[in-house]
């Protein structure tokens, strides 16, 4: 059909032009008449506007054949692009089709393939288990002969360890004042030893209580300055030793007669040489065959340390109170009162502040023996 609409094209293109030569030399012979005065100007005029007319008659006639012969190819384009996308929607389909096919019966492969390698598995599993029980059977008589060897075993043991228990509380029931006794004596042999130790150490200016000459500390002048000034007033009877205590950053130490103890202490806070204003620690020791009270003081005034030890009866541990000079001795003499059962004369309120005033005995004494032995 294309075809055919180009032939008839071409055609009416030649049929036009011949007409145009015509036309052409139909005018050329009417100017020549013109100009040979065979015709007039009007007639010459209207020849021209109707060929004009004429001219775009055709032109018009030919813009509208070419129009119909395109929209004729487009639509034979168009219906053989449907055709051809057609058959590729087909052969897609049908590859589509193929492959699912082939994925499915793969998949159905290899799901048979894991069952059967499941099912081996579990026999061998179940072949075990079975092996295993019949093993345990088989040994069943073994282990029950174990087991009860076992339990005699222990039972032995129990009764060794009750009987052991036993031996041993026989021997503290017998032997337990016997013991105490050997305590206190070797105690005693050990403090006696140490005080020897000291005036040895302190008549040779040697560190104290070590029994070893060492070099002089920086705080001698400070102990020889408290020394005299004690003795200059007070007398030197208050005082049983003096020295410098190496293991306590060298504060040098007075040891107090326990009558003069309040006496001296006074006279440490108000002496305007000394001037001890502030008590920054005091506590009590058990040493077995007699109690100390060690007070720390310290002169803000002179940037100057002092300690101050007392020795008390072990079996009436009973000594001054310094809270009148210090009102800061009131909680630590409560605490030696609490845990030893030192008690302070002249303290204005001496309680037991960590154990309570049913609590029987004091936890800090060598011999303290709790009054309920299941605590």
């Amino acid at each position: 059909m294309g075809a055919a609409s180009g032939d008839d094209l071409e055609a009416a293109k030649r049929k036009a032009a011949e007409e145009a030569r015509a036309k052409a030399a139909e005018l050329r012979r009417q100017r020549e008449a013109a100009a040979s005065g065979a015709a007039s100007g009007d007639d010459l005029e209207a020849a021209k506007r109707k060929a004009a007319e004429e001219a775009r008659a055709k032109a018009a006639e030919l813009r509208r054949q070419r129009e119909a012969s395109l929209g004729a190819a487009s639509g034979d384009d168009l219906e053989a692009a449907k055709r051809k996308a057609a058959e590729e929607a087909r052969a897609r389909a049908a590859e589509l089709r193929k492959q699912r096919e082939a994925s499915s019966g793969a998949a159905s492969g290899d799901d048979l393939e894991a069952a059967k390698r499941k099912a081996a598995e579990e026999a061998r599993a179940r072949a075990a288990e079975l092996r295993k029980q019949r093993e345990a059977a088989a040994a069943g008589g073994g282990a029950e002969d174990d087991l009860e060897l076992a339990k005699k075993k222990a039972a032995a043991a129990a009764k060794a360890r009750a009987a052991a228990l036993a031996k041993q509380k026989a021997a503290e029931a017998s032997g337990g004042d016997d013991e105490l006794a050997k305590q206190k004596a070797a105690a005693a042999a050990k403090a006696k030893a140490a005080a020897a130790a000291r005036a040895k150490a302190g008549a040779a200016d040697a560190d104290g209580g070590t029994g070893r000459s060492v070099a002089p500390s920086p705080n001698d002048p400070l102990l020889e300055k408290y020394v005299r000034v004690i003795h200059e007033h007070l007398g030197p009877d208050v005082l049983e030793d003096a020295y410098i205590n190496r293991l306590a950053k060298d504060v040098p130490t007075l040891v107090v007669k326990k009558e003069a103890y309040y006496k001296v202490a006074e006279f440490l806070k108000y002496n305007e040489q000394l001037r001890f204003d502030y008590l920054s620690e005091l506590h009590g020791t058990d040493f077995q065959t007699h109690m100390e009270v060690y007070v720390h003081l310290y002169s803000y005034p002179n940037r100057q340390p002092v300690a101050l030890k007392v020795k008390i009866e072990r079996d009436n541990p009973e000594i001054d109170s310094l809270v009148p000079l210090w009102p800061g001795a009131n909680w630590p003499e409560c605490e030696a009162y609490d845990l030893l059962g030192i008690r302070f004369r002249g303290h204005p309120n001496l309680i037991r502040i960590f154990l309570g005033e049913q609590w029987v005995g004091h936890p800090l004494r060598k011999d303290y023996e709790p009054y309920d032995a299941e605590v």
